[in-house]
């Protein structure tokens, strides 16, 4: 099969088609798949890009030569594919490229019960496998069969989050040609369950892996302008805006602004600490000082970590945490097998801001403290190198309160201000966030470790 190095990341799998990523090295990657993980079964959903659903019949087609029966599941979204791992209890597969341009696909790994696999976990090993070529399987091949999960997992949801007390809101929804076309109407809608008192104003929800209106990324706010737009027209109560496999969502308030993903954490962290005082929280590096300073405040245990999905996971098994969240807008539930699900997010704050007289900017201004920079990339050619001039320009200086290396480089000064620079996992890009306690201060520290980056 060759090197596979160029598409095994930190923590999924993702290419360009068909130049590093094609229907052969899914079912290279398939039959490597169903060697490292557990069980007789398979469960595997795509997204709605063009290479999608070959992609995921070849990954089927090796797990299957290799003795395992394959569930296909068809579309969903990511977090579709976890529930489905964590219900039927068996690995799975997702495929899809997130939020990246269309010429991207990728896989999302899980084992059983939608348990993370990273570089350390296992995706070294399958890549290994795969790089090498599984031997022919000595036994019968497996089945490959079709099942609709979708009104379950719509279901499940709703189970977790009840929403049909709440006043009636208007919602406008920004599927960006994504998966949430195909969940929304599902979950929040009354395609397939009762109808909530919910009126959901739909943009963009043809699912289109071309994605002809914006591109399904709304941490670039170029890409939440329509909603914004579209909330303050129709005088909605809020808006949503997923990414491609809508396992994202961010939040925009009544004024179409929007609502930091931090806010959202701190928000969701206080309502899973009133059902269950004294519990702990998982927050990133990267998220609002905000957040454990609100979770302490609510009696619970703050506990910081890496930036990823698997990390965060796997902290969250270690500790028992009961939620977590990331600056990027992944949420993460106890009880939705540690997964992240923006969708679930989504309706605790639909909940919150249904059950209380308030708008939704006046909610969240309670869980909004610090001035941040939101997250800045800038394209380099030499990642550590350039993190390196970063740090060695702070270092000695009497303002620096600690540095640490966690997960890229932290910095933080006696001002109360901080930055961190990190390496995209995915792309050639340094990642900085910069946050401070007023705006004045978080842009003079922006623009000095810009300068740097960008020199």
């Amino acid at each position: 099969m060759g090197d596979l190095g160029q598409i095994f990341k930190a923590y999924d799998i993702r290419g360009v088609i068909p130049d590093t990523l094609d229907a052969s090295v899914a079912r290279a990657v398939g039959a490597a798949f169903a060697h490292v993980v557990d069980g007789d079964e398979i469960v595997v959903a795509h997204d709605m890009r063009p290479s999608s659903p070959e992609l995921a019949a070849a990954f089927a087609e090796g797990a299957s030569r290799q003795g395992r029966n394959v569930i296909m599941a068809g579309l969903g979204s990511t977090d579709l594919l976890y529930f489905a791992s964590g219900k039927l209890g068996v690995p799975g597969a997702m495929f899809t490229a997130s939020h990246n341009p269309a010429q991207y696909n990728g896989i999302k790994l899980c084992r059983a019960g939608a348990a993370p696999i990273g570089a350390d976990s296992g995706l070294a090993e399958i890549r290994a496998l795969a790089e090498k070529g599984m031997p022919e399987h000595d036994g019968p091949a497996g089945t490959v069969t079709e099942r609709d999960l979708l009104a379950d997992y719509a279901a499940h949801l709703r189970s977790l989050v009840d929403l049909s007390g709440i006043r009636r809101l208007r919602v406008v929804v920004d599927a960006g040609n994504g998966m949430g076309g195909h969940t929304v109407p599902a979950v929040l809608g009354d395609q397939l369950l009762d109808p909530l008192p919910l009126d959901i104003v739909p943009l963009y929800f043809d699912l289109d892996g071309t994605f002809p209106n914006h591109p399904a990324n709304p941490m670039d706010a170029a890409n939440l302008v329509d909603l914004q737009a579209k909330v303050r027209e129709t005088g909605a109560d809020m808006g949503l805006a997923f990414d491609g496999d809508a396992d994202r969502c961010f939040v925009v308030d009544e004024r179409g602004e929007p609502v930091p993903p931090s806010a959202v954490t701190a928000l969701v962290a206080a309502q899973e600490l009133a059902k269950e005082p004294g519990a702990t929280i998982i927050h990133n590096l990267i998220t609002s000082k905000a957040v454990p300073e609100i979770v302490a405040e609510r009696g619970g245990v703050p506990v910081r970590t890496r930036v990823g999905h698997s990390f965060i996971k796997a902290t969250m098994a270690e500790t028992g945490a009961v939620f977590g969240g990331e600056h990027s807008a992944h949420y993460y539930f106890r009880d939705f097998w540690k997964a992240d699900t923006g969708m679930l997010a989504a309706m605790h704050v639909l909940r919150v801001l249904g059950s209380d007289p308030r708008t939704l900017s006046e909610i969240t201004a309670e869980y909004t403290r610090y001035a941040s920079s939101g997250e800045i990339n800038s394209e380099v050619a030499d990642q550590a190198e350039r993190t390196a001039a970063v740090e060695a320009a702070f270092a000695g200086r009497e303002d620096v309160e600690s540095v640490d290396h966690l997960d890229g480089l932290t910095v933080n000064l006696s001002s109360g201000s901080w930055f961190n620079l990190r390496a995209s996992n995915t792309e050639p890009l340094l990642r900085l966030n910069v946050e401070a306690p007023d705006a004045e201060s978080m842009a003079e520290l922006r623009d000095e470790v810009l300068a740097i980056i960008r020199a």
